[in-house]
């Protein structure tokens, strides 16, 4: 996936210059950046020289058009783990990680889904990026030179990746003699959306496709603008009601405070902020993204929301509410000598790649009204987003594509008419939950959700400290990939007889 007072994550792009920066709209991450910063390397990690083979696959720069430039190349990594693989002979299946909105081994670090179930499927493993992330970037091989270019920009979009996709799996089944090899494709969130996608539109290429904390109903007013605000409200106002009453009055707090003479002195001290403050939004901005960042993965053991909670309510005798507020920071970033407003404002390169996606084709309008949350009010505005991204771009974003492309309001409908074999897999304490699919649409397409979930809490790597609920979402998501197989399994056994015969 706030510095808008209508998004949570801040994002950056850049129209001219790399650093000419502003918001667009929520990212998505399987897991929190400092989870991938902090995750120790060890010899039995994936992405260790014993375990992962890196490859570059020569990809195609559109696959949907035969103009000359069109047959333009890049180089395309994927990894691939083979050491729990039955062979070629084996049938045995391919387990297909769907790289989303940045490098591939930041996900391969903090995703363990695949090559703990690995062994029991005798699987083979293969992570693929993302185009225009990491390594897998066109023209040169720079986000920037690609990014700066109007022309270049045009064929970074979910369709030409989920092709990608399917480019370098169908080329890997032939160089590994693995055309029996049933494929089944994982990802989670942006990427997760990407793997249900896969599945609609290449079931030739992927039998199944599991698809964790994929918001595919946020698009197009399918889901409530407020939805994403309201758990996270939900969230803290769970864990502490209390908790939750400081927070919401607290924006009037800071706003009350920053209009005194020395204002914004007064709370760049009680913040203990890194630079003195220009505004009061930007400290609004800065907390809107800390309670969102807390929710969206508030995952056992520690539980972020609860963490924060306990802090503010200790804090409620001994200093007044922007005290609480800031030792609730305190416990959730850890006590620094300051605190950096800019923490959600950096020109990465997922915050640059993911800027254009917003405001091209991945729109999600993400807001809410006056009474609905324990923020300020913050409707989205449709009118000024696509006024702003065409100054930005020179385009107009698409709100309507994705629905038109994957499939609209009656999405569920139509799943249950034509389509197969997708695990829709949700945390309801994960505010994206607001826009997943959360009932079970056919035999084949399942919804396996807990309550106390967190963002694509299944797919990261399984701890001796988990809950059983979560053990047995796990359980669930491998006894229907399971099924998916076997009966792959007897239908190529009788179409073989058929065949024979």
């Amino acid at each position: 996936m706030c510095y808008f007072n209508r998004f949570f994550w801040l994002l950056l792009i850049f129209f001219l210059r790399v650093d000419a920066l502003i918001n667009i709209n929520p990212r998505l991450g399987v897991s929190r950046k400092m989870d991938k910063q902090h995750k120790p390397k060890t010899s039995s990690s994936p992405n260790s020289v014993e375990e992962v083979e890196t490859f570059y696959y020569t990809q195609r720069l559109d696959h949907f058009n035969y103009r000359p430039d069109s047959y333009a190349t890049f180089q395309q990594r994927y990894m691939i783990n083979s050491q729990y693989w039955a062979g070629p002979n084996s049938s045995a299946p391919i387990f297909a990680y769907l790289g989303a909105e940045e490098p591939v081994d930041d996900d391969i670090n903090v995703v363990g889904f695949l090559r703990e179930n690995a062994p029991q499927f005798n699987a083979l493993i293969v992570y693929i990026e993302h185009r225009y992330y990491g390594k897998s970037i066109p023209f040169g091989g720079s986000m920037k030179r690609a990014m700066k270019n109007a022309n270049s920009r045009g064929y970074f979009n979910s369709a030409q990746a989920i092709a990608d996709y399917a480019a370098v799996l169908l080329q890997l089944k032939e160089r590994l003699s693995a055309q029996t090899s049933p494929i089944i494709v994982i990802g989670g969130s942006y990427g997760g959306m990407l793997a249900s996608w896969f599945r609609l539109k290449y079931p030739h290429v992927a039998l199944g496709a599991l698809a964790s904390s994929a918001p595919i109903l946020y698009f197009n007013g399918v889901a409530p603008q407020a939805g994403y605000y309201y758990i996270v409200t939900k969230d803290f106002k769970e864990a502490s009601e209390s908790c939750y009453q400081t927070i919401r009055k607290s924006w009037s707090e800071i706003d009350s405070v920053a209009k005194m003479p020395n204002g914004l002195s007064i709370l760049s001290k009680t913040f203990k902020t890194c630079r003195k403050l220009e505004n009061s939004s930007e400290l609004r901005n800065y907390l809107d993204s800390i309670y969102t960042d807390a929710a969206q993965y508030n995952k056992p053991p520690n539980y972020p929301v609860t963490v924060m909670c306990e802090a503010i309510d200790a804090a409620a005798n001994k200093t007044d509410t922007l005290g609480q507020i800031f030792e609730g920071l305190v416990a959730f970033n850890g006590n620094k000598s300051c605190y950096d407003t800019n923490q959600y404002n950096q020109p990465t390169e997922t915050n640059i790649g993911w800027g254009w996606q917003s405001c091209s084709e991945m729109v999600m309008p993400i807001g809410h009204d006056r009474d609905d949350t324990m923020f300020p009010p913050a409707p989205f505005d449709m009118e000024s987003f696509v006024a702003e991204c065409r100054s930005l771009y020179g385009v107009l974003p698409q709100p309507h594509w994705v629905t038109t492309y994957y499939g609209g309001p009656d999405l569920k409908l139509i799943l249950h008419r034509f389509a197969s074999n997708i695990i829709f897999s949700n945390g309801l304490r994960d505010p994206y939950s607001s826009g997943g699919v959360l009932e079970d649409i056919s035999d084949s397409i399942m919804a396996v959700s807990t309550v106390n979930g967190s963002h694509c809490l299944d797919i990261l790597e399984a701890r001796p400290s988990d809950p059983e609920w979560l053990v047995k979402q796990r359980e669930t998501e491998i006894n229907i990939i399971k099924g998916w197989i076997a009966k792959y399994q007897a239908d190529t056994v009788a179409l073989n007889k058929q065949v024979h015969h």
